[in-house]
């Protein structure tokens, strides 16, 4: 079916249209994943909602902007895919699925997070990038065993003293908002692994050298004056990465080293749960 063709029955609320979109759907597949990203859904089909040993769900790039109560069926769901839609806030379905894992929330129009967001303890990562969010919700220094937390592409200034809560977080993304300083919170969190804050508005970056779990720290493409100094071993993504802390001066000027290498983004592909 084209594109063009789906987009039109996906104007059509039935049941019969709506079953058109997913094909040849009609049982739980072997592997218990279900995958209808790019289906131009409006709503999600509600005879998903009855796969109930049901692991992964994918619903990336689609049209939808609330989800059904019959989500909670699926209390077996690992993966769950929202990215690429329209959510203007989360459905408080889906806190009710407590052994959620990863949860996949970026480039909607979030503005906050749920209170309930807390009763998803077993929630190891965390992607809510490119949403409207003008400060992190506090909701999410309540995920215990957070290990990943993608945050790029918001509004956010700052980040709240009670992030270092959570001892199990080892990358945080933060590329690509407002913060004008480094995250002063960050400094206590000795177990972070990687830290990226590409392009904010950072001028001075203190020293990371006591952080003994870093591993790699991007800073590129902030109006900074110096780079951050780290431990034998950690690996810095940005201006004089590649020399000591402080910038080379020649005859008064500041010598600004730009690296042909690129970091890499984050994970394009959408991780296994551990």
């Amino acid at each position: 079916m084209g594109n063009s063709l789906k987009a039109i029955v996906a104007f059509v609320p039935s049941n019969e249209c709506q079953r058109y979109l997913l094909e040849d759907l009609e049982e739980m597949p072997v592997d218990k994943m279900v995958d209808l990203s790019g289906r131009q859904l409006r709503r999600l089909p509600l005879h998903i909602c009855s796969f109930r040993e049901l692991v992964k769900l994918y619903l990336s790039d689609n049209n939808l902007n609330h989800l059904p109560p019959e989500l909670e069926q699926l209390q077996n769901l690992q993966i769950l895919a929202l990215d690429f839609n329209n959510f203007k806030a989360l459905p408080l379905v889906v806190c009710t699925l407590k052994q959620l894992c990863i949860l996949y929330l970026g480039n909607n129009k979030l503005c906050s997070l749920p209170l309930e967001l807390r009763l998803l303890q077993n929630l190891k990562t965390l992607w809510i990038e490119s949403n409207c969010l003008q400060c992190l919700p506090e909701v999410v220094c309540e995920l215990s065993l957070l290990k990943t937390l993608h945050a790029g592409s918001n509004a956010l200034r700052a980040l709240p003293a009670q992030l270092q809560c959570l001892q199990e977080l080892r990358t945080i993304w933060l590329s690509g908002n407002l913060l004008s300083e480094f995250p002063a919170v960050l400094l206590d969190m000795p177990f972070l692994e990687v830290i990226d804050v590409d392009r904010n508005s950072i001028r001075f970056f203190p020293s990371l050298a006591h952080l003994p779990g870093l591993k790699l720290v991007i800073y590129d493409h902030n109006p900074c004056r110096n780079a951050p100094k780290v431990a034998k071993g950690v690996r810095r993504v940005g201006r004089w990465s590649e020399e000591t802390p402080e910038p080379r001066k020649r005859s008064g000027a500041v010598i600004e080293i730009t690296l042909d290498e690129k970091p890499l983004p984050p994970p394009a592909a959408k991780p296994e749960p551990e």
